[in-house]
C-alpha cells in the first residue's frame, strides 16, 4: 500500500510503500523523547521524495550516526535515517497523512539504554 507524509509546511513531501497495519515504535530516549516521535521503519528503497529533499536539514548527535532531519522552514522531522536500523528510514507516523496505517502493536524502547537494548528492538521490528 502506498502512504504519504510529509512536514507541517509541506516543503517536505514524501511517499513510501508499506502495509495498511505495521508496529510503530516509541522510544524514551532524548531526541524522541522531547519530539513525542513514532517510529515505523521503512526500508529506503520504498520511500520516495515528492518534493523538498533539499529543505531538510541534518542533525547528528552522541555517535553520529544517525542523521536526524528537519525542515528548514517549520523544523518538523518527518523521517530520519536511525542508527538502529541503516537501511531504512525511520518516519514518524504523526507525519504520515490522513488514517492509511492501522498500529498492530506499539513496542517500547529503551531508548535511554541504547546499547544495551538495541538487538531486542531488531527482533521485534
Amino acid at each position: 500500500m502506498q502512504h504519504k507524509g510529509g512536514c507541517h509546511c509541506g516543503a517536505v513531501q514524501f511517499e513510501f510503500d508499506a502495509p495498511a497495519a505495521m508496529s510503530v515504535t516509541i522510544c524514551n530516549c532524548s531526541i524522541c523523547a522531547m519530539s513525542a516521535y513514532q517510529h515505523i521503519f521503512v526500508p529506503k528503497t520504498d520511500v520516495r521524495f515528492i518534493c523538498g529533499q533539499a529543505a531538510l536539514t541534518a542533525y547528528r548527535f552522541g555517535t553520529h550516526t544517525a542523521q536526524h532531519m528537519f525542515c528548514k522552514t517549520c523544523g518538523v522531522k518527518p523521517l530520519y535515517s536511525p542508527r538502529s536500523h541503516p537501511e531504512s528510514y525511520s518516519v514518524n507516523l504523526r507525519c504520515v497523512y490522513g488514517d492509511t496505517i492501522k498500529v498492530l502493536k506499539t513496542i517500547e524502547f529503551d531508548g535511554q539504554n541504547w546499547d544495551q537494548n538495541i538487538n531486542a528492538l531488531k527482533k521485534e521490528t
